[in-house]
C-alpha cells in the first residue's frame, strides 16, 4: 500500500479537493483506496457524505482501533476514515513519545491496512505542526497544491525546510498549480517562472466552477455521469503523480 498525502501548511489551495477527487478518480481505475481524512474541519467527509460514529475519536485513532469505523463511500474500491473533531489535538496526543518515535507512529497505525488497499491518500489540516511531521514521514509521496502567488509559494518553501530539517526525503515532494487563472497576469507570470522547476508537474488544475460547486453536490467532479473537464483534469493529475512517484 502506498501512502499519498496531500498537504499544504496554507489553506485555501484546493488541498480537499484534491485528495477528494484523486481518490475518487483512482477507485475508478481499479484500485483499492482509503481516503483518510484528518483535518478535524472535515470536508473530505462532508464530501462523502459521512459522519463519524460517536464513540470514535483521536485515543481510537492513535490506539490503532479504528478499522471498525471506515465506511465504504457511495463508489466501489473506497472507503473513508472519517474525521473527528479531537483530530484537532492530534500533536498533543503525541507529546509523550521520542522525537523520532512519534513520527513514524502514522506509518505504523496504517501498515496493517496494506493487506486491503493500493492507496491511503491523506487530507491532511492546513498547519505546520509536529502532526505535519508525522504525515511526511509516513507518506510515499507528499502533494502539494500551489496556487500561482507569492504567498502559496511561500508555503511550498516552508515545507521543503520541514523536510530538511527532519531529515526526511525531499524526492517523496511533488507539487501541481492549482486554482489557475490564466487570464491573472500574476499567476501567468509564476508559472511561467517555476514550472519549469522539478518538483512541478506538468500538469495544472484550473479555477473551475464545477470544483467550487462541489459543496454543494457533496460528491466528485463527474461523478454524476456528465462530461466533466475537471474530472479529466484530476485523472492526467493522478496519471503524472502515478508515473512519477508511485511507480513500483
Amino acid at each position: 500500500m502506498k501512502i499519498v498525502a496531500v498537504y499544504s501548511s496554507k489553506g485555501g489551495v484546493g488541498k480537499t479537493a484534491t485528495a477528494v477527487n484523486l481518490a475518487y478518480v483512482a477507485s475508478r481505475s481499479g484500485q483499492r483506496v482509503l481516503l483518510c481524512d484528518l483535518d478535524p474541519q472535515g470536508a473530505a467527509s462532508f464530501y462523502y457524505r459521512i459522519k463519524p460514529k460517536k464513540s470514535f475519536n483521536r485515543d481510537r485513532l492513535l490506539q490503532g482501533r479504528f478499522e471498525q469505523y471506515i465506511r465504504a463511500t457511495d463508489f466501489d474500491g473506497l472507503d473513508l476514515l472519517p474525521a473527528h473533531f479531537s483530530f484537532r489535538n492530534l500533536d498533543l496526543a503525541l507529546r509523550d513519545e521520542k522525537q523520532a518515535k512519534k513520527r513514524r507512529v502514522l506509518g505504523k497505525l496504517l501498515q496493517p491496512l496494506a493487506k486491503d488497499y493500493d492507496y491511503a491518500i491523506l487530507d491532511c489540516p492546513p498547519n505546520l505542526t509536529f502532526l505535519s511531521e508525522t504525515i511526511v514521514t509516513a507518506a510515499d509521496c507528499v502533494i502539494t497544491p500551489v496556487i500561482p502567488t507569492t504567498l502559496s509559494l511561500l508555503a511550498l518553501e516552508q515545507l521543503i525546510k520541514l523536510l530538511k530539517k527532519i531529515d526526511c526525503d525531499r524526492r517523496k515532494l511533488i507539487s501541481f498549480f492549482s486554482m489557475v487563472e490564466r487570464r491573472k497576469s500574476m499567476h501567468q507570470q509564476i508559472m511561467e517562472k517555476y514550472g519549469g522547476y522539478p518538483i512541478f508537474l506538468q500538469t495544472v488544475i484550473p479555477f473551475m466552477a464545477e470544483i467550487e460547486k462541489m459543496g454543494l453536490s457533496r460528491q466528485p467532479v463527474g461523478a454524476g455521469g456528465q462530461q466533466s473537464p475537471a474530472h479529466r483534469a484530476y485523472e492526467l493529475l493522478w496519471q503524472e503523480i502515478r508515473q512519477k512517484k508511485l511507480a513500483t
